[in-house]
């Protein structure tokens, strides 16, 4: 009766059977462990194939031309490199482009120094020139004595350059004067760069063989140096001019003229020179020219031997007289 009952009260429970069972604690769950990511591999560095490409043999002979400073030895031991070692091209480019940035700097100081040094020069500074001599002497069953010498000075300045020139020719024979030419000029030059320039020009000149006692030429115009190279120059000149002329025969004429001039320089050796100065004047009545060509050779220090031939042309010159004079001579010329 008593078992009835507890099983109907069991039956009716709100609880449930499970509230009847003993009680067993919970165990937590173990924690998920999990793995740390494995470590990348360790990086190699692998040298530039650049850092390499140029042995430090080839680099030294670079290096070496370089020294030296011909400009011409360090292009072909560059151009040998880079065709050697192509993997090297930039390091050579490198190697000679600090040395050609080097150059370029110590020219612009240099310029700098003598540009400063042409401003602040006084009237008697920076003057250079050329003396020449000479002279001939013959007795026997022709007696004449000739004497020749002329100079020949130039003074650059920063802006300005001027050019003193003086010639002297005495001849006799036979106690018959055949050559009495002088001449003297000056010329200034107001430089615009370094090929073009204006220029000034006054000139005295006595030739009474050809007809004048003196002749006094004013002019001026533009020159430009067509070639400028170290080893090689050539000027080309032209403009007006205005001449007074007395002649021999009583006469004188002022006339307007146009004048044209070249001048060459040309060394061809360290030791070997040549030289041609030409002027032609074209005025009405009357059309003369003067010309020079020389050689020179050098001797010991400052001292040449110089072979020149001179023409003078004068279209008025005397009746009695050509018009067309030429002179060849071996002189001395000392330059300073």
């Amino acid at each position: 009766m008593i078992l009835l009952a507890f099983s109907a009260m069991a039956a009716f429970s709100p609880v449930g059977t499970e509230s009847l069972l003993p009680f067993v604690p919970s165990v937590p769950a173990e924690p998920t462990i999990i793995a740390a990511p494995p470590a990348p591999p360790p990086v190699v560095t692998i040298p530039s194939p650049e850092a390499v490409a140029l042995p430090p043999p080839a680099r030294r002979l670079i290096e070496a031309a370089i020294r030296q400073g011909d400009p011409a030895a360090i292009k072909s031991v560059a151009a040998v490199a880079r065709q050697l070692y192509p993997n090297g091209v930039a390091q050579v480019d490198a190697l000679v482009a600090e040395h050609d940035a080097q150059v370029a700097e110590a020219k612009a100081i240099a310029a700098r120094e003598k540009a400063e040094a042409l401003a602040n020069a006084a009237l008697l500074d920076n003057w250079k020139g050329q003396a020449e001599i000479g002279g001939s002497r013959s007795t026997g069953n022709t007696r004449s004595l000739g004497v020749y010498g002329s100079i020949n000075l130039t003074k650059e300045g920063l802006r300005w350059r001027h050019q003193l020139t003086g010639r002297a020719d005495l001849q006799r024979t036979g106690g018959v004067t055949t050559a009495e030419r002088f001449t003297f000029a000056w010329q200034p030059n107001y430089k615009f760069d370094d090929r073009l320039y204006a220029f000034g020009l006054g000139q005295y000149e006595h030739d009474r063989l050809l007809g004048y006692r003196s002749r006094y030429t004013a002019g001026t115009g533009i020159g430009y140096a067509v070639v400028s190279r170290p080893h090689l120059k050539i000027d080309f000149e032209g403009g007006p001019a205005l001449r007074y002329t007395d002649y021999t025969d009583t006469r004188a004429a002022t006339t307007l003229a146009g004048r044209a001039s070249m001048n060459l320089k040309w060394k061809i050796s360290p030791t070997l020179d040549f030289s041609q100065n030409a002027a032609v004047y074209l005025e009405a009545g009357n059309s003369n020219a003067v010309a020079t060509t020389s050689l020179d050779t050098k001797l010991i220090g400052a001292l040449k031997a110089r072979f020149s031939y001179n023409l003078t042309y004068e279209r008025n010159a005397p009746s009695e007289r050509d018009s067309l004079d030429t002179l060849t001579r071996a002189t001395l010329v000392y330059s300073f």
